[in-house]
């Protein structure tokens, strides 16, 4: 079996043996990392979606500083990837290449991640004191259950998380699969730019880990809160609570920022290239702001206010103590207080670069209109820490 996200990585083309982590583990963004590997080489994080390549690169100066060394945002052609899906390998890799030559590094190692629709996790419990070959046969036994392919069909990977808490005689195992088209398409497209996948991660828990760089500007840190994590890309709306920094609930929704080029296109006329242009550099008339984005920005606060219903309705929690929006959407003006307004909880712009230091090459006005679009790139490229 091939695993989806050790550091060493990562991607086998021949069949390979899982590994089974020792040590005791928390359930947290980082279980598909083994404690147990050497120190991560450096890479470049590369999250690609329906709309852009976003690459960023991090490093550590030391006494534990990280500083944003580059980063970009590269776009893609439409319908080169739908709903997560590579439909379109050459244009993908062309936004790749032109990407990475624009971030001007040297590093071709890169740290990827799949969509979370593309990838069935599923938490089972297992028999304490059973070796790592029993415990593997018995996870692939277990794994016909939640797979709804054949085994040879997939990309296995499982995870001890720990005794569980209500029977010490049980362990927690985290399993996740998926396709392996779904994790060759993204090899391939880094290979056929001379770059080389080292993790493949998932992007719910890739912007988890940016998250912890966050956190820090919480009341206590977060602790004891319920935070929602909503990412909204171009047509779908993730949302992940956390509950100190473990996933208690994930769905999607599909709504996101094509919606508000649609719109644009019916409202003056305009071609979907038009139309994608004047949302993202202005140019719009006087009337673009009560007419079409001012009830967009409406519409997606009460998609915010649904997912939470849902939420409470599926979960024991019966309230969201914070709001974190990203994806390009995010960056909208006043969308934070709009949101914050329809769901009555205190909602923040997501930037994954809070604490961190900043090099002089990148420029900082840019940035804080990209950062919300960069959660996951950034997230992908902490991975390169995480030893």
């Amino acid at each position: 079996m091939v695993l989806l996200g050790t550091i060493n990585v990562i991607y086998n083309k021949a069949p390979s043996k899982s590994l089974m982590f020792k040590g005791k583990f928390e359930f947290n963004a980082d279980f598909f990392i083994s404690l147990m590997k050497p120190k991560a080489p450096p890479v470049v994080g590369v999250d690609i979606s329906s709309s852009s390549v976003k690459m960023v690169e991090l490093s550590s100066p030391g006494k534990g500083i990280l500083r944003l060394e580059r980063y970009c945002v590269e776009p893609v052609p439409y319908e080169a990837v739908v709903d997560g899906n590579i439909m379109n390998m050459e244009q993908v890799g062309d936004s790749v290449r032109r990407g990475w030559k624009r971030l001007g590094t040297r590093i071709k190692t890169l740290s990827m991640a799949l969509p979370s629709a593309a990838v069935i996790t599923k938490k089972i419990i297992l028999d304490a004191g059973q070796s790592e070959d029993e415990l593997e046969e018995q996870v692939e036994a277990e794994a016909n259950q939640y797979i709804p392919f054949a085994l040879e069909e997939v990309n296995l990977d499982f995870q001890l998380l720990g005794p569980d808490p209500d029977n010490p005689e049980q362990v927690e195992v985290m399993l996740a699969a998926s396709r392996k088209e779904k994790v060759e398409d993204r090899v391939a497209v880094a290979e056929s730019v001379g770059l080389k996948a080292v993790v493949m991660d998932i992007d719910s828990f890739a912007a988890q880990n940016a998250f912890e760089m966050m956190s820090a500007e919480l009341p206590d840190g977060g602790k004891d809160q319920s935070i929602a994590l909503i990412d909204v890309g171009a047509s779908i709306m993730n949302i992940n609570v956390l509950r100190d920094n473990q996933s208690v609930y994930m769905r999607e929704q599909p709504f996101g920022g094509n919606q508000l080029t649609q719109e644009i296109m019916r409202v003056y006329g305009l071609s979907l290239q038009d139309a994608d242009a004047a949302k993202r550099s202005g140019g719009l008339p006087d009337t673009y702001q009560a007419e079409v984005l001012a009830p967009f920005m409406d519409t997606l606060a009460l998609e915010v206010v649904r997912a939470l219903q849902f939420f409470f309705t599926s979960t024991q929690y019966s309230e969201v103590d914070h709001i974190y929006l990203s994806g390009g959407t995010a960056s909208i003006p006043n969308l934070a207080e709009v949101v914050a307004e329809r769901t009555q909880v205190n909602t923040l712009v997501a930037n994954p670069f809070a604490g961190m230091e900043i090099a002089g090459r990148v420029k900082r006005s840019q940035l804080s209109i990209d950062s919300p679009s960069l959660v996951v790139a950034c997230g992908l490229a902490l991975r390169r820490f995480d030893a």
